[in-house]
């Protein structure tokens, strides 16, 4: 498998999705910061607190078009590096950066060439939200983190859970998609989001959209194998997104839709 072949055709999907308006709610995510709001979940609030005092840096891997990453700052980080591998995206996170006069810095980078320079100066790794299933590299992903981070600095992810690869998105309740297992080996041509997005903007070139399911044992191993010691391991039942739309609310909180790890580095 050629991990940076596959990274390549999903910057072109995500490029392609931006150009097609994802993130482009510009003035609405403007507006939003400057009033002191934050896109961040209830639980994600909860656990990484007040980060006035406490976080100098804050990197944030995959930040796509930026609204996680300047909500950051808005808990207190004094300043955000945020890392992705599409352009397109970073453009959008860019004019919200200087709309609002945001001390941040955009690097348009494949998370596993993460600049070097960068090593050591993070006091907060943030990712999540639908990120780490475009990493065909866990093992490579978490050493990125764990160099990123200063000594004593923390890791935060709020991701979407594994288990919400198995199920039919358009039932009315649970049912497991023909062929489907947890317990993936192996990347995966991704029909769901971004991929009709991406095909809206440019209907004439295929879309080369891979993604990989990780477990939660494997997140959490590859984290402990990158020299990071895991504090906090919680699951809850709020998705982060409207995925089960048929779905009602009572019956998605019975089984997890997201989870948190929370992980320093020793």
């Amino acid at each position: 498998m050629d991990v940076r072949q596959i990274h390549e055709g999903n910057r072109d999907a995500w490029n392609r999705t931006a150009l097609a308006g994802y993130g482009s709610q510009v003035e609405e995510h403007v507006q939003l910061i400057r009033q002191g709001g934050t896109n961040l979940m209830d639980a994600e609030i909860r656990i990484l607190g007040d980060l006035r005092g406490k976080c100098g840096r804050a990197i944030h891997l995959q930040c796509s078009h930026g609204l996680d990453g300047l909500s950051l700052l808005n808990l207190g980080a004094e300043e955000l590096v945020g890392i992705d591998i599409s352009e397109e995206m970073l453009a959008r996170a860019r004019e919200k950066s200087t709309a609002v006069g945001a001390r941040a810095t955009w690097i348009r980078s494949d998370v596993l060439d993460t600049p070097n320079d960068l090593d050591g100066t993070a006091d907060l790794v943030y990712t999540g939200k639908g990120a780490i299933c475009w990493m065909m590299d866990l093992d490579g992903w978490a050493a990125v983190v764990s160099r990123l981070l200063k000594p004593g600095g923390t890791f935060f992810i709020f991701e979407g859970h594994p288990l919400n690869s198995l199920w039919e998105e358009e039932a009315t309740t649970f049912i497991l998609r023909k062929g489907a297992t947890y317990f993936q080996s192996r990347a995966n041509r991704d029909f769901g989001f971004p991929y009709a997005a991406a095909l809206r903007h440019d209907s004439t070139k295929p879309v080369a959209l891979t993604s990989r399911c990780w477990t939660v044992g494997e997140t959490v191993t590859a984290v402990i194998n990158a020299g990071m010691r895991i504090v906090h391991l919680e699951e809850f039942g709020e998705p982060f997104w409207d995925q089960f739309k048929q779905i009602p609310a009572v019956d998605l909180q019975r089984v997890p839709q997201t989870f948190a790890l929370l992980a320093t580095k020793q």
